[in-house]
């Protein structure tokens, strides 16, 4: 062996022994300097390149929600000095419990039969959570069930984990030659992120894009036509219902912001307070944001004569409505030294409009 080889081996066999991976790193010692990695070694090395930045982050796991098949998808980020947390929400398919550790690991897929190509590349290799792990602080599912859905919550250095400076512009919309919409222009941050994914996947998926608070609210005013509210008083957990749901019945300040907190949302309780009195705005999609028009948390105007089926309210008029109540409730409040434990109920049936006071009696 030529002395250039031997001072090869000898340096390779010494980088081995003072990061105590020699057995989990290499395969084979080829010589002259050159090795044959292992499989594991190889493939983090390939997640390390998979993610770039903090808007690879956001896309990897539209993704994933997307090939669950969510409806609806929720990113909840913010920033404190240096470092991004991002909190994905969806009415998906949901991941079991004993794979929610298990998902984060290289070459772990749903897509046994096939693998879905779109404009990103291919996606159903197995890679995208494990590399997401493997560039991030904190990478896991905070809850999720079969058929609940999912939130997953990610934690990243950006002194590490690179992302665009300015996060808070949001693109310009327009038109190619065939007619289609695009994003034209603006800075490739996280909002033009959610944007080129929800313009290329609608209608099939809304995506709504905010600070944890945002989120929240905006899921309580999305998800409240869906639950029937009877059903919640049979309820001896809110684990049994979709992860969606838990932030609706979510009883009080408190329980909302624990609650929030399972699921990776950190709000405070007086930011639990706000989003109850509707002190904090839902987010309308990020679609209705880009194109300035109104979505489903919006008014829709109701043909009565087209709809025989009885009395429908929109969401924005049953909140008009529950704030006036709640603002009425006053008379009796100071006259008989009670206060509302809640919002007022209100049930909107075939010809009926049904609202309920819960109470509590000052001491």
């Amino acid at each position: 062996m030529s002395n250039e080889a031997q001072k090869h081996n000898n340096l390779f066999d010494f980088v081995e022994t003072v990061s105590g991976d020699k057995t989990l790193r290499v395969e084979e010692n080829l010589g002259e300097g050159f090795v044959r990695l292992r499989v594991a070694e190889a493939e983090r090395r390939q997640a390390k390149h998979d993610i770039r930045c903090s808007e690879d982050v956001i896309v990897e796991m539209l993704r994933n929600s997307r090939d669950a098949g969510a409806q609806h998808i929720y990113v909840a980020t913010a920033r404190d000095r240096d470092m991004r947390s991002i909190v994905i929400l969806d009415d998906g398919q949901g991941i079991p419990e004993y794979m929610q550790e298990k998902v984060f690991d290289a070459r772990v897929t749903s897509k046994l039969e096939s693998m879905h190509m779109d404009r990103w590349g291919v996606h159903g290799r197995g890679m995208a959570l494990y590399s997401i792990k493997e560039n991030s602080d904190e990478a896991r599912v905070m809850s999720s069930g079969l058929g609940k859905g999912t939130s997953i919550r990610i934690v990243t250095d950006t002194t590490r984990l690179s992302e665009r400076a300015d996060q808070s512009t949001w693109p310009q919309i327009g038109t190619d030659d065939e007619g289609a919409q695009s994003v034209v222009r603006g800075p490739h941050n996280i909002v033009r992120t959610c944007c080129e994914f929800a313009l290329e996947e609608r209608p099939q998926v809304s995506v709504y894009l905010g600070s944890p608070a945002e989120i929240v609210a905006t899921i309580r005013s999305r998800v409240r036509s869906e639950i029937d509210e009877t059903e919640l008083l049979f309820i001896d957990s809110l684990e049994f219902l979709p992860v969606l749901h838990r932030l609706y019945a979510a009883a009080d300040a408190i329980d909302l912001q624990e609650v929030s907190r399972s699921l990776g949302l950190d709000i405070s309780e007086r930011t639990a307070h706000r989003i109850l009195a509707h002190q904090i705005k839902p987010q309308r999609s990020v679609i209705a944001q880009l194109t300035h028009s109104t979505d489903d948390l919006g008014a829709h105007e109701v043909d009565l004569l087209k709809d025989r089926r009885g009395l429908k309210l929109s969401q924005d008029d049953l909140d008009d409505f529950s704030r006036l109540l709640e603002r009425d409730f006053e008379l009796i409040a100071k006259r008989y030294y009670v206060s509302l434990a809640g919002q007022p109920k209100i049930r909107v049936s075939k010809n009926r409009i049904s609202v309920s006071f819960e109470i509590d009696k000052d001491d």
